[in-house]
């Protein structure tokens, strides 16, 4: 349950985004509400009960954040940009390693032992400890990524905002997402997952479990699945669609080839 502090928050986050409101008490709202997504003390999307839930009046304070914030000048050195949100800092005290040049937006956050190859990490996002976010690839707005995941190079995590009800994608503990994956319109990929290079996951994306012979429902990549890309036929056989094909459940073998290198650290 919400503290009653947090409780407050959100009916007020409620009622300016019902009004409209751009009253100075609006903005100190919403510019709190992005510090405690900033801090890790509010997120998203969590997990209660074995159910991923979506915190809808934090996906609105970000939306307001845009519309009651102007843009500004934000330098790095020699590097600009014009923009409504400054950019993420103190990446050494939070125990993060970021190779320039990796750009997180405020209002993500991202755990200790996090390594943050050049990439992009945007507002409401979360990285779990011990992720690696590989080299140009992408974690859009809201995301959620769990613990000790390697999401690869040039790997596409889809964001959302709006609407404020749609979930984010959600990728949990322990998963591999292989080079160019794509996943996108709030697609979970439950904890162990693998997704081999190129695999495109969307909310309608068929899934077919190879190993026991059925089709799974979509949007949902269950746990420990090993994945890779593939085609399934149309209903009346006149051409393929894409699709995800389980070809077993992650053994040791996997494993080994996927474990992430603690020499990189």
């Amino acid at each position: 349950m919400p503290s009653p502090e947090l409780a407050g928050l959100a009916a007020s986050i409620d009622r300016i985004w019902d009004a409209g409101e751009t009253s100075d008490h609006a903005r100190a709202l919403v510019e709190r509400v992005l510090t405690l997504l900033d801090r890790g003390e509010i997120r998203v999307a969590e997990k209660t009960g074995g159910t991923w839930t979506v915190n809808e009046w934090i996906k609105k304070a970000v939306l307001l954040h845009f519309r009651l914030s102007p843009a500004q000048t934000l330098r790095a050195g020699d590097l600009e940009w014009h923009d409504k949100i400054p950019l993420k800092t103190g990446f050494e005290a939070a125990g993060v390693r970021a190779v320039p040049v990796a750009t997180v937006r405020r209002g993500a956050f991202i755990e200790p032992g996090v390594v943050l190859m050049p990439s992009f990490v945007n507002i409401g996002a979360r990285i779990g400890e011990g992720t690696m976010i590989d080299t140009w690839a992408t974690v859009g707005s809201c995301a959620q990524v769990g613990r000790r995941c390697h999401v690869s190079g040039g790997v596409g995590i889809g964001g959302v905002l709006e609407p404020v009800q749609a979930r984010p994608v959600i990728i949990e503990d322990d998963v591999f997402v292989g080079a160019r994956c794509e996943v996108a319109e709030g697609v979970l990929v439950e904890e162990g997952a693998v997704l081999a290079m190129g695999c495109f996951v969307g909310a309608s994306t068929k899934i077919f479990d190879a190993e026991r012979g059925c089709a799974l429902e979509p949007g949902r990549i269950p746990a420990r699945a090993v994945c890779v890309p593939g085609t399934l036929p149309a209903g009346d056989g006149t051409h393929g669609t894409c699709a995800i094909i389980v070809k077993k459940r992650r053994d040791a073998k996997t494993d080994a080839r996927t474990a992430l290198n603690e020499l990189l650290r």
